[in-house]
């Protein structure tokens, strides 16, 4: 039920990873044409110039891309989950505010590399940058990570977010009682202000698993915290399990995975195990058992 509720719900950072719902429709039919029989032969032409335009974008053409096109946000999805795995915290994330120039070309037959000018928006501090990034697709039988570099980029401030999360990590440091939070954000896009916090960490932590599962033909954002758990640790680290629900916007599908992270203010957040869990069908047909 959890999973049905997020894919109504899902929300999308989109862009700018704003908190806003977005329900996922996997109709493809156009219901005015059922419903209005005159309006068919129009519609059918619409699909078909639409499904042209989508392919056309797809190719992957090499030389300068459409910024607006897929092939350039793709790449440029990339660079934010590449950004907030590095320079992600409680208090700092970032979203994709907008491609301004794009170019790709093949490297031999091992890749294509693209080359992007973007502005990043850093979430909580609301402040717009921009950057040069390179992103490098391997290609090969074995899905491999995209190889990200990032330059332009101002060096990133640590005094307006140590505060904060000085005092969160010793809150959390020193409970007695660990906390358990589920939905984050629940169904309806709600979600305490307290637990924004983990609700970041939960994003930071998805990037890693975003940034190895990103390719060509992805857009990964993160539709929901499912469950988020604080575990004992006899370290420095405050340490959870997390299970989250990703959004692939190209497929639609709803992959959820399971995460074991660690984070500190001097450390910084560090995925310990990734799993990826069955779809929903097939948690239906094999439900665990204690």
């Amino acid at each position: 039920m959890e999973l049905r509720g997020a894919m109504v719900l899902v929300v999308l950072m989109g862009t700018t990873w704003s908190l806003s719902v977005t329900t996922i429709r996997p109709e493809t039919v156009s219901m005015d044409a059922v419903a209005r029989p005159d309006m068919a032969e129009e519609n059918t032409e619409q699909t078909e110039a639409a499904a042209a335009e989508e392919a056309e974008e797809d190719v992957m053409a090499t030389g300068e891309l459409n910024p607006n096109h897929y092939p350039a946000q793709r790449a440029a999805k990339v660079v934010q989950h590449y950004l907030n795995t590095r320079h992600g915290s409680p208090y700092r994330l970032f979203g994709l505010k907008q491609v301004h120039s794009g170019n790709a070309e093949d490297v031999a037959d091992s890749g294509r590399k693209y080359q992007l000018e973007i502005s990043v928006h850093k979430i909580i501090s609301n402040t717009t940058e921009k950057c040069s990034a390179e992103v490098y697709f391997p290609r090969g039988e074995k899905q491999l990570p995209p190889q990200v570099q990032v330059s332009s980029l101002v060096e990133l401030p640590k005094t307006d977010v140590e505060a904060k999360e000085g005092e969160l990590y010793q809150e959390y440091r020193t409970n007695k009682t660990l906390r358990t939070e589920k939905r984050l954000p629940d169904s309806y896009g709600h979600m305490d202000p307290e637990m924004t916090p983990f609700w970041h960490l939960g994003i930071v932590a998805s990037s890693f698993i975003m940034l190895s599962e990103s390719t060509e033909n992805t857009l990964y954002n993160v539709a929901q915290v499912a469950n988020i758990t604080q575990l004992t640790t006899e370290n420095d680290q405050l340490k959870f399990d997390c299970h989250v629900l990703l959004h692939d916007m190209v497929s639609q599908e709803i992959p959820q995975w399971k995460l074991l992270f660690t984070w500190s203010p001097a450390e910084g957040v560090k995925v310990l195990q990734t799993e990826k869990l069955p779809h929903v069908h097939e948690c239906e047909k094999h439900p665990k058992t204690n």
